[in-house]
């Protein structure tokens, strides 16, 4: 599936980048700084990297900013059906591909989202999956996993990303918290 985004790239476009959040089970409310950051960012839209068990993430973060998202390998039928397992979103002349990461070719969460689009001329490939913030690039492609706002597992702090795309290219920075403080 593809997604054009409609705005011109003479300004800069802001995204925010999550992944992982896995509601209800960490509970019924996004942690505070995540909100926080993303108003704070202006974010113009939120890409949800997958494994968001119920469809209360959608919901809470399209209060912040409209959302596409990707399910992952936590999210039932009903989710899968509603938003497929991958996405390539263009921006400018920079397409971004969308997946989880837990299904495909190669031995780790970043070589499975990377040949996902093997073949097709993404500019960046944002995944999830593993929890683990990850910002890296092969082959000129930029290849980000947020890590997860509401479960950091063995990371010292939870995160989000922010995704900035402008004329000159496709930047991405983690965001870290230590709370998930509703």
């Amino acid at each position: 599936m593809r997604l054009h985004a409609e705005e011109r790239i003479d300004r800069t476009v802001v995204l925010g980048i999550v992944s992982d959040t896995h509601l209800p089970r960490f509970g019924r409310a996004l942690p505070r700084a995540l909100l926080r950051g993303l108003k704070k960012a202006d974010v113009q839209a939120i890409v949800h990297c997958g494994d968001l068990t119920d469809r209360l993430a959608l919901d809470l973060l399209e209060e912040v900013a409209p959302v596409l998202a990707v399910a992952g390998n936590n999210d039932g039928t009903t989710l899968q059906r509603l938003l497929g397992e991958r996405l390539i979103l263009e921006y400018g002349g920079f397409s971004i591909g969308v997946v989880h990461g837990h299904a495909g070719r190669g031995r780790s969460t970043a070589d499975r989202a990377f040949s996902a689009f093997a073949g097709e001329p993404v500019d960046a490939v944002l995944f999830g999956h593993s929890h683990i913030p990850v910002r890296t690039r092969r082959d000129g492609v930029l290849l980000f996993n947020p890590g997860s706002p509401t479960d950091k597992r063995l990371n010292p702090a939870y995160s989000y990303g922010i995704l900035r795309v402008t004329s000159a290219g496709i930047r991405a920075a983690h965001r870290w918290y230590l709370t998930r403080t509703p």
